[in-house]
Parts: C-alpha cells; structure tokens; sequence
C-alpha cells in the first residue's frame, strides 16, 4: 500500500464502509508526503553548479599552475565531503549521500588528474586501486546502498583498466571487491545489492580468464562458487537475486552449446583439462550441496543442471540434442517449483525459458529439411500453442491456491 493508493481509493473506501474516516487519516499519517523528489532538487542544483565549475576549470586547466590545480582537486573533493556531511547531519540525507557520492567520483578524478600531472597513471595501479579502497569504506561507514552499487562499478573499471592498459590482473582488487561488498552484502542482505555484487565478481573472472588465455570454461569455476555462496545467505530473496547472474551465464552458455555443439571445433575450444576441471568444480558443488541441506533447499539442486560438462563427449547432433534435453530439464524444473511453490514470477521465468528452449530445439530439428515458409508457420503455430497451454496450467495453479478449501 501507498500514500497515493490511499489518497485516491481512500474516499471510496470510506463510503462504502470498508474503513472509517478516523481510520484514513490514521493510515494516511503511516505513510508520510513523499519528499524524494522535492530532496532532488538541490542535489541535482548542486550537480549542475559543480559541473557548470568543472567545465570552467577543464577549459583552463592546461594554463593553470601546478599549485592552484593542486588546491583545486583538494578543495573541490573536501567541500563535497563536508557538505555531504554537514546536511546528513541536518536530516538531509539525500543532499548529503548525493554530496558524499558526489566526493567519491571527484576522488578518483583527482586520483587520474594528479598521477597525469606527474606522469604516473600508465605505470601504476595504486592511485585506482586506492579509490575502490576509498569507496569500501565509505559504503561501510555511511552503510549506503548507493555508495555500494558506486564500489562494485569502480572496482570493475579499476579491474578493467588494469587487465587491458597494463595487462595484469589485479588479484588484489578482486579479493578486496570479494571480502569488502561480499561480506557487507552478508551483513546486509539486499535483492538488487546481491545482482550487482554477483554482476561484478563475474566481470572480474571474466576478465581473469581471458588475461590468462585459458578454456573459457574455466569461468564457471568463480561463477558456480558465486552461486554457492548463496546457498548460504540465510535470506532467501537476496541469496535467489545473488544466483542469478552465475544461472543467467550458465543457461546462456549451455544455449550457445545447444546451437553450436554440432560443431566439434566449437566443442573441442571448451574442453579443460578433464581431472583439474572435474575436481575443481565437484568442489564448487559439494560447497553448494551443503549450503542447500543447511539451508533446507535441497530441491534447488536442479540448478546444477545447466553445469553437466557434456561438451566433454564428441562433438556432432547428439551433442545438440543431449543439451537440448539438459535445457528442457532445467526448465521443467523451474516451472515445477514455481507451481509447487504457487511463485508468479518465477512461472513466468520457467515459460520464458520452456519457450526459448522450445524454439532452439525446433530451429535445429527441422531448419535443413523444412520449407522455410512452413517452418515458420509452424514454429510460429508450435510456439503459440505452447505459450497458450502454458499460460493456462500457471492459471490453474493459481486459482485453486486461492479458491478456499470446503
């Protein structure tokens, strides 16, 4: 419910006797006048101003001498944090965390600047590495959502930086972007902190894999352990947001192997090392199968589908095809949990998936040997039918849960 709900139906509520008056003033005063929007109105003035500032410096910048540009940086990024501070302080706290956020990206654009000035940002990642540093603490001293969504994009261009302009990985950013927000998010647990954080991490191996120039499926060795991890987070709803991103690869993955797996050169590039591979992602497993029966989600097990290293068999159709039932599985899977668990959303996520794999597996079974006009009216005809029965089943869950028993 919202303020808006009530100010709009309220009145109609009243008269019909739902509610009395009293009472709608009382769930009125519940939910106070929304001020995010009238709060914006300085931060962004604010912003205008400083930008309007900065372009003024910018355009002057190479002419200044070395000592008032020096005072600049530091005055700028000190009267943001003050100000930040000083209306945080007053009950303002969107002026103030926008200040403070505000303070963090003039901190690293004094950082950039100031090792430009001496010629020192081409050769040495310390200054960037310090900003995700400094962005670490403010999200634990301010215990900012803001601040924290701020960090984890800065630690991936701090990583993306170093990976493709000094070509080393940073192991250290990486740790620090793990243990920093991942312990946070452990303390704090949040459904849209828990996707970027688990965004952030895959970034990160991602760009760990290519700088080491090995298997691509390799990745799913961070990636997996990503997902264990939140098998252990007692609250369900960001441990779910924090497994996404590793699920979204892995399904998006197997899809690839799906259309592409009738190729054994495309196979053969995904082969690791068999043993190494194996047994390192048994151990993933055996972290995540624990975390489950800790947990008592044991039939989320099926997750681990999509993780069946089939790319290890000869490439060629019966590839395709064994993935193709992996796929199906997988999303079978997922709709029968949403039904037993009466879950919308994720009856909604199962028949998108259902509908994906449906139409892959129909675009390799019959593309090479189908008219093209009567593959498409067919696969159009099939996938129709298909969202229609769908549809139907996920209605029927739902209106037997809320038909009350005799």
């Amino acid at each position: 419910m919202s303020r808006k709900l009530l100010e709009t139906d309220g009145r109609e509520w009243v008269q019909k006797g739902i509610i009395s008056e009293a009472q709608r003033e009382q769930l009125l005063d519940l939910y106070p006048t929304d001020a995010t929007a009238i709060g914006l109105l300085p931060l962004l003035g604010s912003l205008l101003v400083g930008l309007s500032a900065l372009s003024v410096v910018a355009a002057n910048w190479q002419g200044l001498p070395e000592v008032v540009r020096l005072a600049l940086l530091l005055g700028s990024l000190c009267g943001a944090y003050a100000g930040g501070e000083y209306f945080r302080r007053r009950g303002n706290l969107n002026l103030g965390m926008g200040l403070i956020a505000l303070g963090l990206i003039l901190f690293g654009a004094s950082i950039v600047l100031t090792s430009q000035l001496y010629q020192l940002i081409g050769y040495d990642l310390t200054g960037l590495l310090a900003w995700a540093v400094a962005g670490m603490a403010l999200t634990w001293l301010y215990r900012s959502r803001l601040l924290f969504l701020m960090t984890a994009v800065i630690s991936g261009i701090v990583q993306g930086y170093n990976t493709g302009q000094l070509g080393a990985f940073s192991y250290l950013t990486a740790i620090g972007t793990a243990l920093g927000l991942g312990y946070y998010w452990w303390r704090r647990p949040d459904a849209l902190l828990g996707g970027v954080l688990a965004t952030g991490l895959l970034w990160q191996a991602a760009l760990l894999i290519n700088h080491l120039h090995v298997k691509i499926t390799w990745f799913f060795i961070p990636a997996m352990l990503v997902y264990a991890f939140g098998d252990w987070q007692p609250d369900r709803p960001a441990g779910r947001a924090l497994q996404g991103p590793p699920l979204v690869a892995a399904f998006l993955f197997t899809l690839g192997l799906a259309l592409f797996g009738e190729s054994d050169l495309y196979a053969g590039q995904l082969r690791a090392p068999l043993l190494p591979y194996l047994a390192s992602l048994a151990g993933v497993l055996a972290v995540s199968v624990l975390g489950k029966r800790q947990r008592g989600r044991l039939g989320s097990l099926t997750d681990w589908l999509l993780l069946l290293p089939g790319f290890y068999f000869t490439g060629g159709l019966p590839l395709a095809i064994a993935t193709l039932v992996v796929l199906y599985a997988y999303s079978g899977a997922v709709l029968l949990r949403a039904h037993q668990e009466q879950n919308q959303d994720r009856v909604t996520l199962g028949t998108v998936l259902f509908i994906i794999t449906t139409a892959v597996a129909y675009f390799k079974l019959t593309w090479g040997f189908l008219d093209k006009s009567l593959f498409f009216l067919l696969g159009g005809l099939l996938l129709l039918g298909l969202s229609w029965w769908l549809r139907r089943r996920a209605a029927h869950t739902f209106s037997s849960s809320t038909t009350p028993k005799p």
